[in-house]
């Protein structure tokens, strides 16, 4: 059993936000907390949001109600709230009204600061500016923004009406873009003229321009100056700028926030898919609220004051859970233009100037900064990093808690989707801390291990499901039920099937092993890829690799493995042969990889995720499904396609 690497002290956990939730209810203990938050959601949800001050305008007549069975449970029956006063407003009329809320350092240099009350002025105005061309309750709202507080006055400006808004990548190229548009029938698009990213221009009104030739629902652009372009092409009656859509200070507070009910249509957040096309989640205010509020309170215990940056997009769902988390919680949220990674210690350098005290990244990301060198910023002011995305590797992991958090602050791990609106499993900053953990079942999830028979295993790989629907369960697919039933609940009807390779130590720790359908079964014995590649990883001169099976005569399926070098190293046959033995040294001859194969870069998404499926379709001339979350497709190129069978 691994050793603890964290052990909260007695005044942490006595300070900490969870303690304070389970004594309300009567408990001590995170684990009697959890077993209420399941067995009595009656009990537990009204506590929480009573505890986070959270207010609904009309209250709930039940808090759940599965009459149409687990895959379509509703929560907080008849009650009505609108959420964007929940994370803007109500902080505006109290005491942090002029305490900042939100911050932005651009790329080249600007910072601004916005209070609760300039924020909450700027979402009012926003919202009136839409009212205006026809956004109401229910319409979808694109939102293809860099990250800065633009992002959030789009976004509680669209709840503040009652709008769905549809946030897309920064990133994304115009057939991403149309698709996603095309799918939610968006009635608008919220863009910039332009944005920074790696020391270029990055014309994101140009794109937008020709992503509407493919979605010819959206009749009106909203356009942020953000570089001020001269030459930024506008479209007369369909176009205008930010600042000539909203009214003067003086016309202020006309449009008062939409009382929705609890299930209206929030958010559709999309994720790709295996097949062409990306799936749309859909989301609710009241649950969604509820479910991000929960995580960002309890699991990384954030407070009024705190200060947070999460390295994310709003294309990805840890975009939202940073608007809404940090709002709900009245932290302000510090949001940064471009990448984290330029220059190579920004990242670093942002904890130190703006006093970060919850830090988020993604295991990528963070494999990507080693070789970049060891922070030299302060990084005193951190009390939380917040992890997710994809299973550790060990030795990233340490560097991250011994270099960054100076072997002090809590790493909590968490994994959750797009489609659970918040996360599954988490580390509880009560309770020690085991490394590359995910700790436990987070608040509300009924989590368990199953076998291939639907039986609950421990102490061995098995599916990772949850037997109980929760609040921040998407509403479905958007436009398609049939491939939300079958994608998370025919498995084992009636329990919601993840996708994730899960075990369970013999402490109660929880661990993932990656994506069930990227599982290899080499000569009969099924591994997941993580292992392979934190095995690889370990090798000095690997900075990143993605191990992908390949089909073989004689074992079934072999491993390849894809690594990324570090730049003092050279890609030679004695490197690979190293390589090799390292995985063998860790899991046995019998995973020895068939190749290692040396590339510049892997395929990921902007949210620094390894899309491995994109690596194997390559190797084996296939449809490789869904690209448009790539960053860097070029990668792709490297990958030859190779011959499987020499």
């Amino acid at each position: 059993m691994a050793d603890f690497v964290w052990t909260p002290t007695p005044e942490r956990v006595e300070s900490a936000n969870v303690t304070r939730l389970a004594r309300r209810l009567g408990v001590e203990r995170y684990g009697d907390l959890h077993r209420i938050s399941v067995e009595q959601p009656e009990r537990f949800w009204p506590a929480l949001i009573e505890d986070l001050g959270l207010e609904f305008s009309e209250p709930w007549t039940e808090i759940v109600d599965t009459s149409d069975g687990p895959e379509w449970t509703r929560w907080f029956v008849g009650a009505k709230l609108n959420l964007a006063w929940n994370c803007v407003h109500r902080w505006a009329a109290g005491e942090l009204a002029e305490e900042e809320a939100a911050v932005w350092q651009s790329e080249d240099g600007l910072r601004v600061a916005l209070t609760w009350r300039e924020l909450s002025d700027a979402v009012y105005r926003l919202a009136e500016g839409l009212a205006s061309i026809g956004i109401g309750p229910g319409d979808a709202v694109g939102i293809f923004l860099p990250m800065s507080p633009q992002v959030a006055i789009a976004s509680h400006a669209c709840a503040h009406l009652g709008a769905v808004q549809v946030p897309i990548f920064s990133g994304f190229a115009a057939p991403a873009i149309a698709a996603r548009l095309a799918d939610a029938k968006a009635k608008a698009l919220i863009t910039a003229d332009g944005s920074l990213r790696r020391g270029q221009v990055v014309p994101m009104k140009e794109i937008a321009d020709d992503a509407l030739q493919g979605a010819p629902t959206v009749t009106h652009i909203v356009v942020w100056e953000r570089l001020g372009l001269d030459d930024v092409p506008m479209t007369f009656g369909r176009d205008r700028f930010w600042h000539d859509l909203v009214p003067d200070s003086s016309e202020l507070r006309g449009q008062t926030p939409k009382q929705v009910d609890s299930e209206h249509p929030y958010l559709l957040a999309y994720t790709s898919g295996t097949t062409g096309k990306p799936k749309g989640a859909l989301h609710v205010q009241g649950s969604f609220l509820a479910s991000i509020a929960r995580e960002v309170a309890y699991q990384t215990d954030v407070k009024p004051g705190d200060r947070i940056h999460f390295a994310t997009d709003m294309g990805w769902i840890m975009g939202p859970w940073t608007v809404v988390g940090g709002g709900a919680c009245g932290a302000t949220v510090v949001y940064a233009e471009g990448a984290p990674d330029f220059p190579p210690d920004r990242l670093w350098q942002l904890v130190e100037s703006e006093r970060v005290t919850m830090l988020g990244v993604s295991p990528t990301l963070v494999r990507a900064l080693i070789p970049k060198g060891e922070p030299t910023a302060d990084m005193s002011s951190l009390k939380a990093i917040c992890t997710t995305g994809e299973p550790w590797n060990r030795d990233p992991y340490m560097w991250l808690f011994e270099h960054v958090g100076g072997g002090r602050v809590p790493i909590v791990n968490e994994s959750g989707g797009t489609e659970v609106g918040a996360c599954f499993l988490a580390t509880c900053v009560t309770e020690p801390v085991k490394p590359v953990a995910l700790g436990f079942p987070a608040l509300g999830q009924d989590m368990d291990v199953f076998d291939a028979d639907g039986n609950p295993v421990r102490g061995e790989v098995g599916e990772l499901v949850c037997k109980r629907p929760w609040p921040g369960m998407t509403r479905g697919i958007w436009g398609d039920d049939k491939r939300y039933l079958e994608t998370y609940w025919r498995r084992f009807p009636g329990v919601w099937t993840h996708g994730d390779w899960a075990s369970i130590d013999e402490g109660g720790y929880w661990f993932l092993h990656g994506r069930s359908d990227d599982t290899l079964n080499i000569a009969g014995k099924r591994i997941g890829p993580a292992e392979l590649e934190s095995a690889a990883v370990s090798h000095q001169g690997v900075t990143e690799a993605a191990a992908i099976g390949i089909p073989h005569d004689v074992k079934g399926e072999v491993a390849w493995i894809f690594c990324v070098l570090r730049p003092n190293v050279d890609a030679t046959p004695a490197c690979a042969l190293e390589i090799s033995e390292a995985v063998t040294d860790e899991l046995g001859k019998a995973f020895k990889p068939d190749r290692v194969v040396f590339v510049s870069a892997l395929p990921k998404t902007r949210s620094a995720k390894i899309v491995r499926r994109a690596v194997r379709a390559r190797v084996l001339g296939k449809e490789p499904g869904d690209l448009s979350s790539l960053e860097n497709p070029e990668a792709l190129q490297e990958i030859p396609v190779l011959d499987a069978s020499s």
